[in-house]
């Protein structure tokens, strides 16, 4: 009888490396998801930014209405996640926080005339060189501001070189690779205020022809600034205007006109650009101004009620309309900015230009912390009361696009200026 040796392994039979392969694999591919997952993988184009061919430059000189387009499934998801970029407000960190649904990250805004290139940070650091960045206004300037930094920290590392305030209120960072400066200024009216607060007024006090000089009396170093105003219009506030009462928005028992916020939202918006203008249009040094447009909160029901803003997929086109508070907050903002561009084009090196990101915002309901503006709000089991942020964006999250559309104008008008 042919008997095999214990060593041999039988010649109809798999060897051992055939054995553990499957083995192998099963247990690699949770870890390769996993790898995927915290560290994605995105091909960017070259480092080369403004290198284009003539037919792209042409593409680059075609005006495009970005507000005109509909939010498209994307596979490839965020350039960044909770664990990798360290700059998110904890608030905003929905993946973190446990949020169980990630449809939301996969969604890319496409215009209906002209594409929406994927965010290149190597790209936006090249243009923005040597500069000085500023985001000025409420914590919606904050989300987009974080957002950005997320996105350009995948191919250089910020450094924080500057706290000051609550809350961080006032920071920047540095890119050493780039010669960068990033900040922040809190600034929830863009002119002088006081905010309402327990050893001070019930209501926030405006000085609606005074320029905010956290912001203003930092101009001339500053070579790019992203105003974002709204949402702090709504609360109540008295209104002063030449040392006088002008008069305030839901002030019962003081007696003041009641005149509501519009038209006061628009003086401040007057004063910020009419400051920047004339302070950087008198130094020669020009800057380019942004005013990103209100961002529509979600809230269906009560705000401390679960499911809030219970959405999981963006708006369909026609589903939602842009319309009430929202569409006149956006107007007042777009009126002013095409009238201050007209003088703007008379100053050598000014730009002005809206970030109309009002519509695209609207469109994503999917797109807020509701509650997981705290770290795993059901754990115990679902509460009929928990906090909701129906207001602010997930990081990552819809208000990448805003700096995806920033980069976009900026590379456009560094196409122009090299062409002339």
């Amino acid at each position: 009888m042919d008997v095999m040796s214990p060593l041999k392994p039988h010649p109809n039979s798999p060897s051992p490396t055939k054995k553990l392969l499957p083995f192998a694999l099963y247990a690699l591919l949770p870890i390769a998801l996993l790898r995927f997952y915290f560290h994605p993988f995105h091909h960017l184009p070259p480092n080369n930014p403004t290198i284009l061919t003539k037919e792209e430059e042409i593409v680059y000189e075609t005006p495009c209405d970005y507000t005109d387009g509909r939010w498209v499934h994307d596979k490839m998801g965020p350039l960044y996640n909770g664990t990798t970029c360290g700059t998110i407000k904890d608030g905003q960190n929905c993946i973190s926080h446990g949020r169980p649904d990630l449809d939301y990250l996969y969604w890319r805004w496409r215009p209906s005339q002209c594409k929406l290139p994927r965010f290149n940070p190597n790209t936006f650091l090249h243009l923005l060189s040597n500069k000085h960045i500023a985001f000025v206004g409420d914590s919606m300037a904050r989300n987009q501001l974080e957002s950005l930094l997320c996105m350009l920290a995948t191919a250089s590392n910020p450094n924080l070189v500057y706290r000051d305030g609550e809350d961080n209120k006032f920071r920047t960072w540095h890119f050493a690779s780039h010669n960068i400066s990033i900040s922040v200024y809190w600034s929830p009216f863009l002119v002088k205020g006081v905010e309402k607060s327990k050893a001070g007024p019930n209501h926030n006090e405006l000085y609606v022809d005074t320029v905010d000089e956290k912001w203003g009396s930092d101009l001339d170093h500053i070579d790019m600034i992203l105003l974002s105003i709204g949402h702090w219009f709504l609360h109540p506030a008295v209104y002063y205007e030449g040392g006088l009462v002008l008069g305030c928005h839901y002030c019962p028992g003081l007696n003041h006109t009641e005149i509501g916020f519009y038209d006061v939202m628009r003086k401040a918006l007057k004063t910020a650009l009419k400051t920047i203008i004339e302070r950087k249009g008198a130094n020669g040094n020009g800057i380019y101004v942004f005013l990103a447009t209100f961002s529509p909160s979600h809230f269906e029901g009560e705000w401390d009620k679960a499911g809030a803003c219970p959405k999981t997929k963006p708006y369909k086109e026609g589903e939602k309309m842009l319309e009430g508070m929202d569409a006149d907050m956006r107007a007042i903002e777009v009126e002013e900015i095409e009238a201050v561009k007209v003088n703007a084009k008379q100053i050598e090196g000014l730009r002005i230009e809206m970030l109309d990101v009002t519509k695209l915002s609207l469109m994503r309901p999917d797109g807020h912390p509701g509650p997981y503006m705290y770290p795993f709000p059901f754990a115990n089991g679902v509460r009929e009361r928990v906090q909701n942020d129906c207001v602010h964006w997930c990081l990552p999250g819809p208000v990448d696009t805003w700096n995806q559309i920033l980069l976009e104008v900026i590379r456009k008008w560094s196409i122009q200026s090299r062409r002339k």
